[in-house]
């Protein structure tokens, strides 16, 4: 009987050693799971703050653009504003900036040369116009000449058949 308690009492022993190394495992387990946890928590807050303060410079880059694109009361406030930015630049830059004189013939030239192409083009589409209008004048008065009426004496004539047309004699195009 002392060996049945002995041999049980070992049994329930190694039991609770058994759950203990289980129960500690499972705590190490759990205390390696919460510092990933809080790895990845703190990466999170980083990057939602650097997502705010990239927000914050886009506002506040946007609202200075916004500032900087307002415009002037009048022209000569504006060619002021233009001249005083310009005499801003280093000379070589300020060599590559057209006159403003430069800007508006060029304009106005292109503007020319689009009106110019312009009445071209209407002019084109007037006679084609004018053509279509002759011709279809022309279609008409031929239908109600005879022209029509030969056309309709073809229309209600009987077509003739296949074996007729290969009987007939019709001259080929092509010399013999």
């Amino acid at each position: 009987m002392k060996k049945m308690f002995v041999l049980w009492m070992l049994t329930a022993f190694a039991m609770i050693c058994s759950c203990q190394r289980q129960d500690s495992t499972a705590e190490q387990q759990l205390a390696q799971r919460k510092t990933e946890l809080d790895a990845r928590e703190t990466a999170l807050d980083e990057r939602e703050k650097a997502v705010a303060e990239r927000e914050k410079a886009v506002a506040e880059r946007e609202k200075a653009m916004a500032n900087s694109r307002t415009i002037p009361a009048d022209a000569a406030q504006a060619n002021s504003e233009r001249d005083r930015r310009i005499q801003q630049l280093p000379a070589d830059a300020r060599a590559l900036v057209p006159d403003s004189a430069q800007i508006n013939a060029a304009r106005a030239e292109k503007e020319r040369l689009k009106q110019e192409r312009l009445s071209q083009t209407q002019g084109g589409l007037e006679e084609l116009q004018s053509n279509r209008q002759r011709k279809l004048e022309a279609i008409q008065k031929w239908q109600m000449s005879g022209g029509a009426a030969s056309s309709a004496a073809e229309i209600t004539s009987p077509t003739p058949s296949p074996a007729g047309e290969a009987n007939s004699v019709v001259p080929s195009p092509t010399p013999e």
